[in-house]
């Protein structure tokens, strides 16, 4: 894989990851509420496609937050405020337990994002 190829597949990745690490999914337009996120609809009108994408993407999503979770807490926050930003599209998110030094934090944001790759490649997600 080409380095571009990475980058751009762990983005896709933590930006999804924050969506589901919020509860929030999208349903029309409307956000449905975190009290009720691992609540399962009737699946009546949806394909048997549609609900195996669904459990496959869930179980996907739950070993990112495992991986996440296990880091040590700055190259966790890194991650987290990135996704974050992944997510809205802005880069305005930010925190005070990471390094005010841009550069330092460009370099704990690039540990975290290696480690977390080696983790889900070891684990099969990627």
């Amino acid at each position: 894989m080409m380095q571009n190829d990475i980058e751009s597949i762990l983005s896709d990745i933590l930006a999804q990851w924050h969506r589901w690490a919020c509860g929030y999914q999208y349903v029309g337009g409307i956000n449905s509420s975190p009290m009720f996120r691992e609540t399962k609809s009737g699946k009546g009108w949806d394909t048997i496609d549609e609900i195996v994408d669904s459990e496959i993407e869930g179980g996907r999503m739950a070993a990112v937050n495992f991986h996440v979770m296990d880091m040590e807490p700055c190259h966790r926050t890194a991650l987290q405020i990135q996704a974050r930003n992944l997510h809205t599209g802005k880069s305005v998110w930010d925190s005070p337990r990471l390094p005010q030094d841009v550069e330092e934090r460009a370099v704990l944001l690039l540990e975290a994002r290696n480690q977390l790759f080696k983790r889900l490649l070891a684990a099969g997600v990627l």
